[in-house]
């Protein structure tokens, strides 16, 4: 368990920085309203036309989506929520008022997905993002993905 600890402090100590950065060349996926935004990776392509979610080969192989709810508040996951959702807690990455991420899917196989998820305040509302990838997609890819959601500048927005 001790094992444990320290990665897991390296990594939530990092997670304010991951969220506010994008690796160099990253493109910009924004929400079909244009209220959210995360960072895609060059080889990432735009599922459709509408907006709000790309995929890595094939939408079999990976697959990010970014979407907004305007009128749900942002709260933190409360216990009986984590418990119904069946989050272990070391899959649990932060649950706070500034961002809920965890892992809610791990992949048993080669022909498995896993699951990474992420929910951050917005103006008014919730912005949320959903990762779903196979294991020949880096992990770290997926959750640097997920980590950057994140409000879209007001000026993104349409009127």
């Amino acid at each position: 368990m001790r094992e444990c600890i320290v990665p897991t402090l390296i990594l939530l100590s990092c997670l304010p920085a991951a969220a506010q950065t994008s690796p160099s060349g990253w493109k910009t996926l924004r929400d079909s309203k244009g209220s959210c935004q995360v960072s895609i990776p060059p080889d990432w392509v735009p599922f459709s036309d509408s907006g709000g979610s790309a995929i890595f080969r094939d939408a079999g192989t990976a697959i990010a989506v970014v979407t907004s709810q305007p009128s749900q508040p942002f709260k933190p996951l409360p216990p009986s929520i984590v418990k119904l959702m069946e989050l272990r807690k070391e899959k649990l990455f932060e649950n706070s008022a500034q961002r809920i991420f965890y892992q809610e899917k791990t992949s048993r196989n080669a022909d498995d997905t896993n699951a990474f998820s992420a929910a951050v305040p917005s103006k008014g509302g919730t912005c949320g993002c959903r990762v779903v990838a196979l294991p020949s997609v880096s992990e770290d890819i997926a959750r640097k993905i997920v980590l950057s959601l994140a409000a879209a500048p007001e000026e993104a927005q349409p009127e």
